[in-house]
């Protein structure tokens, strides 16, 4: 029987994309004398790579061109197979589609997300996986939601322009021109838990990485109780006093992943009743990786840098619980940019070992541009270890 190995890496962020971490691995096992199969998964977690990783799995890309984050033209991907679409918010509202240095903490939209949302709906989408990493709004989803055909207007009855800024002179929200979304299932794909407001609110905690001052942040923070306040009142005698389906006891606001991608997780939740699972859970279910795993020898995971955020949910970790699931589980390596766990944290998320670029390479930026070939060598050595 021919050996065979699953490479089901993340990216390394500024460095390699999931696909290319997936080459470098198949690559360093041929140099290091493995000659069996090679399966590659490449995966994500929500965030940046996820449609990527769902046209790895087979879903086939689908562009379009939709508002960016501060309202110019951008040209969106999202993924399509068998009526389930997956989505990433980054593709339309993400940081890296700002020019250098000119971060819009205020005033970018998520418009541009609903779009995408639209368009697979029309083209028979009736599940859609919405990753939300990586973006640079916190308008709490409002764009997404006008896209959908709300109307927010301040209280002389003019359309409120974009970004979660303006949200504090919110003083209308008309719904009744939403298109009929009710025949479709949506998955919020985010390992972030956060609420939507306070102390570990999408403000507070994500609003100074997309360029927000302290004064921004408390713009924000006005902008988004606002927007929380009026949403679920309005969603609530829509349908009849309750939000969404959901005890009036709780607000939407409140629910773990509200707060997710500066409050994309909110609108998902409220008005499209999303439901949140953890990003790689979903993408591998994409991916039939129970179905790749079947006589498979080993499984090489990673990313960039495997440290305390990955043992929250992140990709390298999905992986391996998963390939321990299954009937024989299946050993797990890492391989990695850095690594800071110790040997007893990586076997206690059910990694066997972690091999990283910076034991061979101790210089950062050496690490980052010559990553590729660094990766190749751990590959040689994962081959010369556990494949010999």
């Amino acid at each position: 029987m021919v050996e065979r190995v699953v490479v089901a890496p993340d990216k390394f962020k500024g460095s390699l994309s999931a696909t290319g971490v997936t080459a470098r691995v198949t690559a360093g096992l041929a140099l290091g004398g493995f000659g069996g199969e090679v399966v590659p998964v490449p995966v994500a977690d929500g965030g940046d790579g996820t449609v990527a990783a769902a046209v790895a799995a087979g879903y086939r890309p689908v562009d379009i061109e939709v508002p960016g984050p501060v309202g110019g033209a951008v040209t969106a991907t999202f993924a399509l197979l068998d009526g389930t679409a997956v989505i990433e918010a980054a593709q339309a509202c993400g940081l890296a589609l700002l020019p250098p240095g000119e971060l819009a903490p205020l005033t970018a939209t998520s418009r541009g997300v609903g779009e995408l949302i639209l368009a697979a709906s029309r083209m028979g989408a009736r599940q859609i996986v919405l990753g939300v990493g990586g973006v640079a709004t916190t308008d709490g989803g409002a764009g997404l939601v006008q896209a959908l055909g709300a109307e927010l207007a301040d209280e002389s009855g003019r359309p409120l322009p974009p970004g979660g800024g303006a949200l504090g002179r919110l003083a209308a929200l008309e719904l009744s021109g939403l298109g009929d979304l009710s025949g479709v299932e949506f998955w919020l794909a985010s390992d972030v838990d956060n609420p939507l407001l306070g102390g570990s609110g999408a403000a507070a905690v994500y609003g100074p990485q997309k360029g927000a001052s302290g004064d921004d942040v408390r713009v924000l923070e006005a902008g988004l109780t606002r927007w929380a306040d009026l949403a679920e009142a309005a969603v609530g005698a829509r349908l009849g006093g309750v939000g969404a389906g959901r005890s009036p006891r709780r607000r939407v606001a409140d629910e773990p992943g509200a707060g997710a991608a500066g409050g994309l997780g909110f609108a998902a939740l409220l008005f499209l009743g999303a439901r949140m699972r953890p990003g790689i859970e979903l993408l591998l279910e994409l991916a039939s990786f129970g179905e790749r795993l079947d006589g498979a020898r080993l499984v090489i995971t990673g990313e960039g840098s495997l440290d305390g955020q990955t043992l929250h949910g992140k990709a390298p970790v999905g992986v391996a619980r998963a390939a321990a699931a299954h009937t024989p589980p299946v050993p797990v390596v890492a391989v990695a940019g850095r690594c800071t766990l110790s040997p007893d944290e990586l076997r206690a998320a059910g990694i066997s070992a972690a091999y990283a670029v910076s034991d061979i390479e101790p210089d950062l930026d050496r690490c980052m541009a010559n990553a590729g070939p660094l990766v190749e060598r751990l590959a040689e050595r994962i081959a010369a270890d556990w494949l010999g």
